[in-house]
């Protein structure tokens, strides 16, 4: 390999590191309509890509960030439909969480960017600021003022000029991690510190902090009702915690899955809480039971690998972003999930899945890392650091990884991973891995080609390229008479391509797939996958509707 002579390219660092169509046996039928293609839906998820902040505009209107989905929705918080949009086209990017000026402004921070937002009544959108990136939790004060907060990424409490003229003024850091917060009755900001387990009270003119409670697993969110009650929201836990005024004591209200974001309250003090993790909303009741407003499920569906169950049936895994699902083939019920829960769990946000023995391989470009996921014992056995994976499998025993920061696909040793090495390099996007016993492939999806890296065992230098003017390839998979399936999510079609004369054949089009990302993520974002059952069985994941879809040779 030339090595030496490639130079390497570098990925922004992520803060800190397709038709129940009956194909027929040729798979000539290339154009499914609608109908077909819903009808070969086997697993939908909800309307959203996550559910993170949530507020009431001054006509009592919810409001609900979606950071992966890049949008702020207004929903009916009586009937959950999706009323208005407001996306990039409107200036929103990112958005985590949000909250109303006190003429009607929409504010909104991007934990990935750093930029604090703003879209006024009349439409016009301004920045507010630039801050490091973290930027979350937003509020105004009972006067008008407006705080924003570094968690995750960063440790921060900040005043901001809402007009953006003024610079920001830093009020103090460290805390412990601040999120979703809330002025009290008394004039103070209550809000949680996730990494200390607490809700505290900050002085916003000193930064003078004082813990209020404790005891909770993760709280992410702290927000009063009119009545002066204070509610916690534990991401960890699931749990929704009402704090008893002037003490300590907690009492919990309602347990939920956990992944659970951030509340807010109507006008009427009607209780919301959103789910980052499976994307749904939901009304908790005065007597604890949860009336759901929007569904959940897969929110962000990317790699997906089948498995054989004992029962003779096949599990359908689904690298979900916030989680690792796991369906039946036959139904599509969901059989057990993962979820990944940042500052809480070993799991590293799955974009990518693939079966390794009684094991699966994961990737995370946006934890650097490529992990082994033991099913059976739900736990993580061995996680290796990459530059920016999107994708691995296991091949001849090896662990195969097509690493974005260096351009390369990368062979790390089963005996120790971190014996490294580089099978393919100069690549603009490795992205798909496919393999036999003794032939590698990998799609590069900056330049739409299919290159074949290893042939009957043989290293091959350079890679032969099978094929070429792809549409953004992703997923790969080999069927069984060594032709590829690849997921062209440039077209929205899953293609087959013939690997001794590089033909391509649309086999399903229409797909809708190729979500985009936020600027400075891989223009795979998502990734769009594609996995073969028995008796042909393919399945190829929807990101942009968050649909699993199961099409029958």
């Amino acid at each position: 390999m030339h090595n030496a002579n490639v130079q390497a390219r570098t990925l922004k660092k992520w803060f800190a590191p397709a038709c129940a169509v009956m194909l027929a046996a040729a798979w000539l039928i290339a154009k499914p309509t609608e109908a077909q293609t819903a009808s070969s839906v086997l697993v939908r998820g909800g309307p959203l890509h996550g559910a993170n902040g949530l507020t009431f505009d001054s006509k009592d209107q919810l409001h609900i960030a979606s950071l992966r989905g890049r949008e702020v929705v207004r929903a009916g918080s009586r009937t959950g439909a999706i009323l208005e949009r407001f996306g990039p086209t409107q200036g929103v990017e990112g958005p985590d969480d949000i909250t109303f000026g006190p003429d009607g402004s929409l504010y909104w921070t991007s934990i990935l960017t750093g930029e604090v937002g703003r879209l006024a009544p009349d439409g016009t959108k301004r920045t507010v600021a630039v801050l490091p990136s973290g930027v979350n939790p937003v509020t105004f004060s009972p006067d008008g003022r407006l705080f924003v907060g570094l968690s995750f990424f960063g440790d921060a409490l900040y005043e901001l000029d809402p007009e953006g003229i003024k610079s920001p003024r830093l009020i103090a850091s460290n805390f412990g991690g601040p999120n979703a917060f809330d002025f009290g009755p008394d004039g103070f900001l209550y809000s949680p510190i996730m990494f200390k387990g607490q809700v505290a009270r900050i002085d916003v003119e000193t930064g003078a902090i004082t813990p209020v409670a404790e005891g909770f697993g993760f709280p992410v969110a702290a927000k009063f009702d009119s009545k002066g009650r204070l509610f916690v929201v534990d991401l960890a836990t699931g749990e929704i915690v009402r704090v008893a005024p002037g003490s300590a004591q907690k009492q919990v209200i309602a347990v939920l899955p956990p992944g659970l974001d951030n509340l807010a309250f109507d006008a009427q003090d009607r209780l919301f809480v959103s789910s980052a993790v499976d994307g749904f909303v939901v009304e908790i009741l005065a007597d604890g039971r949860v009336r759901p407003v929007i569904e959940g499920g897969l929110i962000a569906p990317g790699g997906v690998a089948v498995v054989p169950r004992a029962d003779g049936g096949e599990s359908v895994f689904v690298a979900d972003w916030t989680a690792l699902r796991e369906f039946g083939n036959v139904q599509g019920r969901q059989l057990s999930v993962e979820r990944s829960l940042i500052g809480v769990s070993a799991l590293s946000s799955p974009f990518t899945v693939a079966p390794d023995g009684n094991n699966l391989l994961l990737s995370s470009w946006f934890g650097n890392t490529v992990q082994i996921w033991d099913p059976a014992a739900r736990a993580i056995v061995g996680s290796y650091s990459f530059a920016a994976p999107l994708n691995a499998i296991r091949f001849q025993g090896d662990l195969i990884v097509a690493e974005l920061g260096s351009g390369t696909v990368i062979r790390a040793k089963a005996a120790d991973p971190n014996q490294r090495e580089t099978l393919a390099d100069s690549l603009g996007e490795p992205a798909g891995l496919a393999a036999t016993a003794d032939d590698l492939w990998v799609s590069d999806r900056a330049s739409g080609k299919l290159l074949q890296v290893v042939a009957d065992g043989q290293l091959l230098n350079p890679p032969l390229t099978v094929a070429s003017g792809l549409a953004a390839p992703e997923g790969l998979a080999v069927e069984p008479d060594g032709q590829l399936l690849v997921v062209e999510s440039g077209a929205g079609r899953l293609s087959r391509v013939h690997p001794e004369t590089g033909e391509a054949t649309t086999l399903i089009n229409n797909l809708p797939i190729g979500l985009e990302g936020i600027p400075g993520t891989p223009s795979t974002y998502v990734f769009n996958g594609v996995a073969l059952g028995k008796r042909g069985t393919v399945y190829v994941t929807g990101d942009k509707t968050n649909v699993l879809y199961q099409f029958q040779r």
